[in-house]
């Protein structure tokens, strides 16, 4: 499937107006769906549709599951593909996830889901109570250290592996750094969360997690739910380059996360954990 849409649109400028081919990120809707149980009484269901842009799917869906609680370790699942339609074609917008028989799958953890996003509407306690069922670790250690002269470099880093966001202009990304400074991956999509996710499901299927001597980089602001499946992957920093939201700073504050914000070429904000920053 293609990431890019092409079309062509009025370009009007305070001269001129021009016709001129543009390129858009594309969104569609892609579901989940989770197979599981015991061999003689397998149970499929879909459980998520998430707007994102086509690739990594399957990063997508077990960086979901992971972060949603549902997965604990790459060798839960059996088989990951596109799912066939009732015409028998693959639909490249289903993904099917085929867990291993012995895997207990609690789908009430996926309520919570429904209690983190920003549209919601339910308040900050609700969210936090919720979110804690999940059994995030708490980050212990004051690894890693990271000079703020590596950390002000990191967005143009993020930047140039950016293809769909030089492309179009209108995607997000998040970067997967060593304390170094040296970017590991970076995923791109519409959706902040699904970027965030494409990140912890390559990591968990390259068998890496928990990622605890690593930072994140989110583009834009850095959400409740973006701490929350960075701290289920163990990441002991984010990085955004917009604001945090209180309930952001809350949830990393309880969980001994670092939180900076509005990151740019040499400045940024320290919101908490600031001992792992060195000068």
């Amino acid at each position: 499937m293609k990431s890019i849409y092409k079309t062509t649109i009025s370009r009007h400028r305070p001269d001129r107006k021009v016709e001129v081919e543009d390129q858009l990120a594309v969104e569609e809707p892609m579901e989940i769906q989770l197979s599981y149980g015991p061999e003689n009484d397998r149970t499929q269901q879909s459980i998520s549709i998430t707007m994102r842009t086509p690739g990594h799917d399957f990063e997508l869906a077990v960086g979901f599951l992971y972060t949603e609680g549902i997965l604990s370790k790459k060798e839960e699942v059996r088989h990951i593909r596109y799912a066939e339609t009732w015409f028998g074609e693959i639909s490249e917008n289903t993904v099917l996830v085929e867990l291993e028989p012995y895997v207990e799958v609690d789908l009430e953890r996926l309520k919570r889901h429904f209690y983190t996003t920003s549209s919601c509407g339910v308040c900050g306690k609700a969210s936090i109570n919720a979110v804690h069922n999940l059994d995030l670790p708490k980050i212990n250690s004051k690894q890693p250290i990271v000079a703020a002269s590596v950390l002000v470099q990191l967005p143009d880093i993020l930047r140039q592996s950016q293809q769909l966001f030089q492309d179009t202009g209108g995607i997000h990304a998040a970067g997967l750094f060593a304390p170094s400074g040296q970017l590991v991956f970076s995923r791109e999509d519409v959706g902040r969360h699904n970027a965030v996710d494409k990140v912890v499901g390559t990591a968990l299927q390259q068998g890496i997690l928990p990622l605890e001597d690593s930072l994140i980089l989110v583009s834009g602001r850095a959400s409740f739910e973006l701490i929350q499946k960075s701290l289920k992957a163990g990441i002991p920093m984010l990085a955004a380059v917009g604001a945090p939201s209180s309930l952001a700073l809350q949830l990393a504050q309880t969980y001994g996360m670092t939180l900076v914000g509005f990151l740019k070429k040499e400045q940024f904000n320290v919101y908490c954990g600031e001992w792992r920053l060195s000068t």
